[in-house]
């Protein structure tokens, strides 16, 4: 039975979804960023106890990717047949675990073999979250909300960074290199949020006793119109067909050129503060580089949420996932252009206000044509295959840094991918008609859209 809820009353029901679901997410999106970025500080000691070249610890942190891309796809499925609730504990889980055993690593093939088992470990993680989002909210809240989450990650760079800073800072921890003891400290509590997920997340609307009858019934009966206003207006779809449709693909190109950029400066950004150190003639410790980094996540976090909420105001979603891109491709390309590391410094912050507001309204686009299994499997699929550039940029970035000495080139060329994604991401209306309505009001008919419960 349909009902409708006064605006008062849905964003009570709404702020209820939020308390109780996006902090729990938002927690593991902490730890699933920072134990796949505390490489980046780890390989300051790391590297020269493992012999790594910067090529080698560049092929190392890319290769998460490659088993994140393998089973991103199968992982969500499995979330969207068996729950949220058990799959996402399963991820944060087994990811723990693997990223506690990096510490066990002893020379570059284990470790590679290590960063395999993490990517394949966490699968499905971010994609998921966002299909969890979709099943539980209208679309013209979702930006928000996914800011809200995205957050988590972001606060991994400006806490997370300092905090690994400091597990480093140590020689050792009872005769244990202290980057190996990091990776244990550090992976631990990802096992205990996915079993605090199996306790306080629940699967649908439906099942929330914790939220009345009422906004139960008006949640469920708004995602079921707007899926059927997206089946009206483009067609039922499977999961399998929709891996080939030309506009999944198309994003996804999209969001692999993004992932280029972010992920080159994330894994390398303790490197190149490193670098800083000729100029400011002195030596930084661990700590400081770690307080360094946090500084370009730290300007992110606000400009982030801000972005996101005025997207979901207005309903616009390709400009506010362009817009973010060319303001990436700016910043990279400036760090690149200045010799004076306050200005390398300053161009990276912008770069990573950029990367760090993309994303909410990025994975709002492809609800205007998916739902049910197709949303899973084509969000699993624009997850995957984009970060695969998280593969590329890093394996592209050291081999160019070890062959011309020092950062300008590599940040270039990931200055001109994020120029082309904002490019075809403007085109997007003009390369596929059906996407016409991504810049249509957020208070117009048809304004939300959702997977189908």
């Amino acid at each position: 039975m349909a009902i409708d809820l006064s605006d008062s009353e849905k964003k009570v029901a709404i702020r209820k979804i939020t308390i109780r679901l996006i902090p729990l997410l938002a927690l593991g999106y902490f730890f699933n960023s920072l134990e796949k970025t505390n490489i980046g500080l780890a390989a300051l000691q790391m590297n020269s106890a493992l012999g790594l070249t910067t090529a080698a610890f560049g092929l190392a942190a890319g290769l998460l990717f490659v088993g994140y891309a393998l089973f991103e796809i199968p992982s969500n499925l499995a979330l969207y047949k068996f729950g949220a609730r058990k799959w996402i504990a399963r991820i944060m889980i087994t990811w723990g675990l693997v990223a506690a055993a990096t510490s066990l690593v002893v020379g570059e093939a284990s470790l590679y073999v290590l960063r395999i088992l993490l990517g394949i470990a966490e699968a499905g993680f971010y994609p998921g979250v966002i299909l969890y989002i979709a099943l539980w909210v209208p679309r013209q809240y979702r930006g928000t909300m996914l800011s809200l989450f995205v957050l988590g990650g972001t606060l991994s760079a400006v806490v997370g960074s300092p905090l690994t800073g400091l597990l480093l800072s140590p020689p050792d921890y009872f005769g244990i290199e202290s980057w190996r003891a990091m990776f244990v400290i550090e992976g631990i509590p990802a096992v205990i949020v996915g079993v605090l997920c199996l306790i306080f997340l629940t699967d649908r609307p439906k099942d929330a006793k914790w939220l009345t009858l009422k906004e139960r019934t008006w949640l469920s009966s708004a995602i079921d119109t707007e899926t059927s206003q997206i089946e009206l207006t483009h067609g039922p779809s499977g999961s399998l067909k929709m891996l080939g449709d030309i506009r999944v693909i198309t994003l996804s190109v999209i969001y692999f050129l993004l992932k280029c950029g972010q992920y080159s400066l994330i894994f390398f950004l303790p490197l190149i503060i490193v670098a800083f150190q000729k100029e400011a003639g002195t030596k930084f410790s661990t700590l400081q580089v770690s307080l360094l980094s946090a500084i370009p996540a730290l300007c992110a976090v606000v400009p982030a949420i801000l972005w996101a909420r005025h997207s979901d105001k207005t309903g616009e979603r390709r400009w506010h996932a362009a817009i973010p891109a060319i303001v990436g491709c700016v910043g990279i390309t400036l760090s690149a252009l200045v010799d004076n590391p306050v200005l390398i410094m300053i161009s990276l912050c912008v770069a990573t206000v950029g990367l760090t507001a993309q994303s909410a309204p990025f994975f709002q686009m492809p609800n205007f044509f998916l739902t049910g299994a197709a949303a899973a499997a084509s969000f699993a699929l624009i997850n995957s295959l984009g970060n695969l550039g998280g593969f590329v940029a890093p394996t592209i970035f050291g081999a160019l840094r070890d062959s011309t000495g020092d950062y300008k080139l590599p940040s270039l060329i990931m200055g001109a991918f994020l120029a082309i994604a904002a490019i075809i991401t403007l085109a997007l209306p003009k390369l596929f008609p059906s996407l016409s309505l991504l810049a249509h009001k957020a208070s117009g008919a048809g304004a939300g859209t959702a997977m189908k419960r």
